[in-house]
């Protein structure tokens, strides 16, 4: 449950209405999930949130499965239930395959695997890894 109450589209201020609208449009869906009814009790919060996801999201180098991908790891990382659920939902929609998602899982399980052994061993960075393998100009 919440801690706040959500905020839905019959009750909401034509401010959220407005932003509620958009994320129907650019989804292509009738309907607001729940992360935005619980952000809309501070609708500056809801519209912030949502250009930034909006602008992450969109076309750009990384094609639009892969940054569901990634969000979905990085929500499994963060341990969050709902980025999880709604983002894996997102990525299905845009072609990933259930192959794909346990390829997807075993990648996050061993990258924290080997990330808690190097900090836990306290491994010295090699000189190749510094400044992302780039030659510094």
């Amino acid at each position: 449950m919440a801690t706040v109450e959500m905020i839905e589209y019959e009750k909401a201020s034509p401010e959220v209405r407005e932003v509620y609208d958009d994320i129907m449009a650019t989804r292509n869906i009738d309907w607001v999930n729940n992360f935005w009814k619980v952000l809309a009790v501070q609708p500056e919060l809801l519209r912030r949130t949502w250009n930034g996801v909006k602008e992450v999201m969109a076309p750009g180098a990384i094609d639009a499965l892969t940054k569901e991908m990634l969000y979905v790891a990085v929500s499994v990382g963060n341990a969050c239930k709902y980025c999880i659920n709604s983002h894996t939902a997102a990525a299905r929609k845009k072609g990933m395959s259930e192959a794909m998602l346990a390829e997807l899982m075993a990648v996050v399980a061993m990258a924290n695997q080997t990330n808690a052994l190097a900090n836990g061993f306290q491994i010295h960075l090699d000189d190749a890894f510094q400044n992302g393998g780039q030659t510094p100009e």
